[in-house]
């Protein structure tokens, strides 16, 4: 027996670890046919998505509430699946105005391993305790563990810990029957099958990874109020096409012209929530301000409160 002979045999009952021998020859076949292969094996992810939407669903219900208390999402994933909650993380701050560590994404060995892999990070419950440690985690948090095996010790490690601070956990992989599943309170399992290259994750897998974090960010944040319709009204305006946005966002929620548009984001130091307010609610930029935060920034319980004074 081998020192690997336990993990091989682990690997064996994956099914994102399983070889297809229907594709043993695939690197002989015409690019084209190639192409065609592969984008009909990422068509079927979103089926496989689809069948946990109930559980996607369960678990933006109880993260919202706590992050509504002042609780943080946090992602932990290990290679890929960390850099999927790195990048859902990173994309927080611009679309929905959030302070950056509100939704945080950990990766296994840090920062550096985005761009290059730190050998055995993954390995490690301890390093995963080590990084919630610093973080100073609490009962409001909710910690979302990521790996396409759902045995990877670094994201099941984070879930573990995050349990004993009173934390949410989610376990989301893509195995039934994955331990990180069986670890989380919530446990989301995308079974998207075998990889067309046997093992390499960083395809269905990581797809299905990214639909998922895009659903418990996006529909958490609409639960926020961070949108009024499917209007960005909290994003940041951080650049020139973004200011842009920002007047087009007023302009499909209110219809204003132009110059009253820029009239309401100069009473509102460029806020569009705040300016969709001002025109909406017939108020002025401080009011609009004082209604939103009675209403915890959203922007349709605080239409109807100046409408009615």
């Amino acid at each position: 027996m081998t020192a690997y002979a336990d993990l091989r045999a682990q690997l064996d009952t994956l099914t994102t670890e399983a070889f297809r021998p229907e594709l043993a020859e695939i690197d002989r076949l015409p690019t084209l046919e190639i192409v065609r292969l592969m984008n009909a094996e990422d068509a079927t992810v979103p089926a496989a998505v689809a069948g946990q939407l109930p559980q996607i669903a369960a678990a933006v219900d109880a993260i919202a509430p706590r992050m509504a208390r002042g609780g943080r999402l946090v992602y932990a994933g290990a290679g890929t699946a960390g850099r999927m909650g790195v990048l859902d993380a990173s994309e927080c701050p611009p679309t929905f105005n959030t302070d950056p560590a509100v939704v945080v994404g950990l990766i296994a060995g840090g920062p550096s391993a985005m761009v290059k892999a730190v050998e055995g990070a993954e390995d490690s419950r301890e390093l995963a305790a080590e990084d919630l440690t610093a973080l100073e985690l609490t009962a409001e948090d909710t910690v979302v563990g990521i790996s396409a095996s759902g045995r990877t010790p670094y994201a099941i490690g984070a879930v573990e810990f995050a349990r004993t601070r009173g934390a949410l956990t989610v376990g989301l992989s893509c195995n039934a029957g994955s331990a990180l599943a069986a670890a989380a309170e919530h446990g989301i399992e995308v079974v998207v099958g075998p990889e067309l290259l046997t093992g390499s994750t960083r395809l269905k897998a990581g797809t299905a990874q990214k639909l998922v974090l895009n659903l418990i960010s996006t529909v958490t944040m609409i639960r926020l109020g961070k949108t009024y319709g499917n209007l960005m009204v909290d994003m940041r305006s951080s650049n020139e096409k973004l200011r842009a946005r920002a007047r087009r966002i007023v302009a499909l929620a209110t219809g204003a012209p132009d110059a009253e548009i820029e009239a309401a984001l100069a009473a509102t130091d460029g806020e569009v929530k705040h300016a969709i307010l001002v025109i909406l609610g017939g108020v002025d930029g401080p009011r609009a301000a004082e209604l939103l935060g009675a209403c915890d920034g959203h922007l349709r319980p605080a239409l109807s409160l100046a409408r009615t004074r």
